[in-house]
């Protein structure tokens, strides 16, 4: 789901700062060459706060740090390209820098290109099929119905029932505007439901191309439960789930 969300569910575990040696070979790409090149980048986790890398010093190219008007940051110059303010040092971590993930061009662990965030090495994506009875209500519809969902488990956040499109009534779900991304399961495209004459916007999503560890909900769709009007898992309705997602709009 989107950054934000994530931000406040999946990382507020760690009650404590860490500063912890990461087992992969990290990179970062900016201005068409690798600025950062280490098998010793470091992952400092806050609380709630997603975890970022620290590359040593002497694993980024000498060229490109050019100290900014705040003492922590530097501006990133790799010829024509310029990251205002894009790394920066703290005392807590001497001979440390980190870059500002969004300002930089690619990220890469291993040989892997990673979107959107780091990914947290104690954050656990399952995804498991399941013969659960499983149907969401929706002003007065039932929208999905099915005994065989995908049920992705999430480290921190609420399970999530993936259906078969042959169990949605699809021809009331219309596509939107909204997209989202996760490092962890890929982009995903929003779906409203209209019925009675009214819009119900983004009440679903769905991933056209997940990620490969992910590949179990490809072209499964997802609702959100907490703007359901009633939802029922093994025909026992389910107590209101509260989430950062649970505001809907119609129109």
């Amino acid at each position: 789901m989107a950054i934000e969300d994530q931000k406040t569910n999946a990382v507020e575990r760690f009650a404590t700062e860490r500063f912890e040696l990461s087992p992969k070979w990290v990179r970062v790409r900016f201005g068409g060459r690798f600025i950062a090149d280490s098998h010793r980048a470091h992952l400092r986790f806050e609380p709630r706060r997603l975890p970022l890398y620290y590359f040593p010093i002497e694993d980024i190219a000498s060229d490109v740090l050019v100290p900014s008007d705040d003492d922590s940051h530097f501006h990133v110059v790799v010829d024509g390209s310029r990251a205002e303010n894009g790394a920066w040092s703290t005392d807590r971590y001497p001979g440390f820098v980190a870059f500002r993930w969004a300002a930089m061009d690619a990220w890469f662990e291993e040989d892997e290109e990673v979107f959107v965030h780091v990914k947290d090495p104690y954050h656990r994506v399952d995804i498991l099929r399941s013969t659960r009875h499983v149907r969401f209500v929706l002003a007065g519809e039932t929208i999905a119905d099915s005994h065989r969902p995908a049920i992705l488990f999430e480290t921190g956040l609420p399970p999530r029932y993936y259906i078969p499109v042959t169990d949605a009534r699809m021809e009331l779900l219309e596509a939107s505007d909204t997209v989202t991304e996760c490092p962890y399961k890929g982009q995903a495209n929003h779906l409203s439901a209209r019925i009675g004459g009214k819009l119900h916007e983004d009440i679903a999503w769905t991933y056209k191309l997940p990620t490969p560890e992910s590949a179990k909900i490809q072209g499964l769709v997802a609702f959100y439960q907490e703007r359901m009007d009633d939802t029922y898992i093994d025909e026992e309705l389910q107590p209101p789930l509260v989430t950062p997602w649970s505001k809907r709009s119609t129109s």
